[in-house]
């Protein structure tokens, strides 16, 4: 361990640039970076959903560090962006909807790069992690699996606590009991049983702990194929900071999952 503040993270110097920025739709935010390993490939592949509480002030820049992480231990990484609150267009539905879209687009991707189509999997943070569970159900995507990094599963228990400022209200549009079929469909504990393999890495000194200790009992008894891996410790933002010893408990869940 080190004496760094992962919350700097979201402050660092940008990482070296992609390999190639792509467009995915036609909206201007509706683009993503892709990096890619050393050598011919085919590479299995992490498309990565960064978190924010769904805000605009929070982009895909800092996940840029553990994409190039995870492209120089072998695993090609599309780094997917998307309208967020604050943006033309952004909130309920446009938010999930962009991300599907984004995670949709890596056959397409595979056909010009040296992707493999077989080994996929889908990471998210935070509220990227609430979308990845979301968009797993939905892809048309083959996934090798999912993996929800300290990740709001549980809506109506955020609400409840406050932790969130409001913000899944602003996204949704409306409370739990004035929407209760929109916060059925965005809350990924409701949508059990989870329809691929699924891992919750969450620390335990971070406010989501609770809720995915929870979650993860509940999805085992619905007969899920899920992890949870607790992170003695830890708070919010050692799970994607790759200068973090839990960095490499991560990215160990990740390659396992792709083979």
């Amino acid at each position: 361990m080190t004496d760094r503040d992962s919350a700097d993270i979201l402050g660092d110097a940008p990482p070296p640039d992609a390999d190639v920025r792509i467009a995915y739709g036609p909206e201007p935010l509706q683009f993503g970076d892709l990096r890619l390993p050393d050598g011919p490939g085919p590479h299995p592949v992490a498309v990565v959903v960064h978190g924010g509480y769904w805000q605009a002030t929070h982009n895909l820049i800092h996940a840029g560090h553990l994409c190039a992480d995870l492209a120089s231990h072998g695993v090609a990484t599309w780094n997917v962006e998307y309208r967020r609150l604050g943006d033309p267009g952004g909130g309920w539905p446009a938010t999930p909807d962009d991300v599907l879209l984004g995670v949709d687009h890596v056959p397409e991707l595979a056909t010009t790069y040296p992707l493999d189509p077989e080994r996929i999997v889908v990471l998210g943070h935070s509220a990227g992690g609430q979308l990845a569970l979301l968009v797993a159900e939905r892809t048309r995507v083959r996934l090798r699996g999912v993996v929800s990094l300290a990740g709001v599963v549980d809506l109506h228990v955020l609400d409840a606590a406050g932790s969130d400022r409001g913000l899944a209200r602003r996204l949704l549009g409306g409370g739990p009991d004035d929407l209760p079929e929109r916060w059925r469909e965005a809350s990924p504990r409701l949508h059990l049983p989870w329809p691929v393999p699924t891992v919750l890495v969450c620390g335990t000194a971070d406010v989501h702990w609770g809720p995915n200790e929870a979650t993860a009992a509940a999805a085992a008894e619905a007969g899920c194929d899920v992890e949870l891996v607790a992170l003695p410790g830890a708070g919010h933002f050692e799970l994607v900071d790759p200068s973090a010893a839990e960095w490499d408990v991560v990215r160990a869940r990740i390659q396992a999952l792709l083979g």
